[in-house]
């Protein structure tokens, strides 16, 4: 019987590949369906909005720190797919009561690397899981991204102001995007405005999601930092950590070259 550990080395037994699978994180979600698992998948969150012509006909089962464990239940599902910091622990807890749950922890490009090919492997698409993992280091491969030496607060969320810290997916792109994240506490501190005077960002980025910022928010850091470089980025290109990774280093090669010109 194949055994198989999660991120948090976790063992799960599985005699057969899963055949009913919910997934509660988005990125996760649009991997599965990447991976070709279309029949296999009964259950996903509102926000699992990839790929836009499959997920519309998929059970939801609330979000991913509201999940309606009922339904989940009532899905009969033999695998979760789960992620230590998108979903909420007591949720979780409440799911392994029930069902086998596969859980990642992702900090940087290698453990989403690893992630893909144990989901792959998993779920019975092992070849496929590593092709992808391999076309996704050929990309960051190519990246001609330098060394900017730019100083780069990158803002997820709005009143309060939060920021990416150190330890973190986000805080691992920047580096390959050649920027050096000005907030050195981990994960997702709070900042206000003094502390963002001090920090004085060369560059500041305002993600498109969980928050969704747009020009007029620009105007309004732009006040408070007026010398920095202040863009508007792709949050999923950040902190999508599956499939969408193909697609992540010819835009940070894009991103920086416009910054870069300035």
């Amino acid at each position: 019987m194949p055994i198989f550990i999660d991120q948090l080395n976790r063992q799960a037994d599985f005699p057969s590949a899963p055949k009913r699978i919910i997934s509660i994180v988005p990125s996760q979600t649009e991997l599965l369906f990447y991976l070709g698992l279309d029949e296999e998948i009964v259950g996903i969150t509102k926000f699992c909005i990839y790929p836009a012509d499959k997920v519309k006909s998929i059970e939801k089962v609330g979000g991913t720190k509201q999940l309606n464990i009922e339904k989940i239940k009532s899905l009969k599902p033999d695998l979760i797919i789960a992620n230590k910091e998108e979903n909420e622990r007591s949720q979780i807890e409440e799911l392994i009561n029930f069902c086998p749950v596969w859980i990642s922890d992702i900090y940087n490009l290698a453990d989403a690397l690893d992630m893909i090919e144990r989901v792959g492997a998993l779920t019975g698409k092992g070849t496929e899981a590593k092709m992808l993992s391999n076309q996704i280091t050929q990309q960051f491969n190519r990246i001609t991204i330098q060394q900017s030496n730019l100083k780069t607060a990158y803002f997820i969320w709005r009143k309060p102001y939060m920021v990416a810290g150190k330890n973190t997916f986000i805080d691992d792109m920047l580096r390959r995007c050649g920027l050096i994240n000005v907030f050195e506490q981990h994960r997702y501190p709070e900042i206000n405005r003094e502390r963002l005077i001090e920090a004085n960002p060369d560059v500041i980025l305002l993600s498109s999601e969980p928050y969704p910022f747009n020009e007029k928010h620009m105007a309004e850091l732009k006040a408070i930092v007026p010398k920095a470089i202040i863009r508007l980025v792709d949050g999923e290109m950040f902190s999508w950590y599956g499939s969408r990774l193909l697609h992540a280093g010819a835009y940070f090669e894009e991103l920086l070259a416009g910054i870069v010109r300035i």
